[in-house]
């Protein structure tokens, strides 16, 4: 039982060590994510699209 006593003690300890982000930061970074997400899928699905065109041409 001390174990977990001494396991959740440490854990709060090193919790209130970390930076968290600002909200403003948190939003910033979401944007981001979701920004590139679109990006990436709209450029993979163009070049989907054109290599299945591509096949179909051949065959």
């Amino acid at each position: 039982m001390k174990k977990i006593q001494a396991f959740f003690r440490e854990m709060v300890a090193e919790l209130r060590k970390v930076i968290w982000p600002s909200p403003e930061k948190v939003a910033e970074n979401t944007r981001l994510v979701v920004i590139s997400t679109v990006v990436f899928a709209l450029f993979f699905g163009v070049v989907d699209f054109v290599l299945v065109l591509g096949i179909n041409l051949v065959f």
